[in-house]
């Protein structure tokens, strides 16, 4: 077993794991937190995408103890400050109709996340760049886009960590 610390949604974690447990694991089984998808558990699809220390990443890439000393958002964690409503780009994905079955948006709202943090105005390019490590059988990646895009022509909240 092997000591971490890690930060989870603005929540410090102080955790014994094993040294073979991948942070996807520690997130859905030990922390309860199902909103980051187990999908090919192979680093393909994207479902599982959270952001450590700012930077998308597929969770079940990254073993727990990588993640010792970082800070990790998941789905649960992005919201407004006060935890009243959803992120912009959580209201942009139901308006776009850029949902369907569900399972890749935690990934691609992540994904959306780290970009719009780093770059509030991409292009499209930039954008289909950016989820392009995310898979969608449902939408066609045209509704997802333009909800992307939407954010990027309004007023970017930053969401909070709880």
């Amino acid at each position: 077993m092997k000591q971490i610390k890690i930060t989870v949604n603005g929540q410090e974690y102080d955790l014994s794991v094993e040294p073979n447990l991948t942070l996807l694991d520690l997130l859905r089984e030990r922390l309860g937190l199902t909103g980051t998808k187990k999908g090919c558990d192979e680093g393909d699809c994207g479902a599982c995408t959270v952001l450590l220390n700012g930077k998308a990443v597929s969770s079940c890439l990254v073993l727990a103890v990588e993640a010792n000393g970082k800070d990790v958002l998941t789905i649960e964690g992005v919201e407004l400050e006060g935890g009243d409503s959803l992120h912009p780009l959580q209201k942009a994905f139901v308006e776009n109709g850029a949902i369907q079955c569900g399972f890749c948006t935690p990934g691609m709202i992540l994904s959306a996340k780290a970009l719009l943090d780093k770059n509030p105005h991409p292009s499209q390019t930039q954008i289909r760049r950016a989820i392009s490590g995310n898979l969608c059988r449902c939408t066609g990646y045209q509704k997802i886009v333009e909800a992307i895009e939407t954010v990027c022509n309004g007023n970017q909240a930053k969401s909070k960590p709880k």
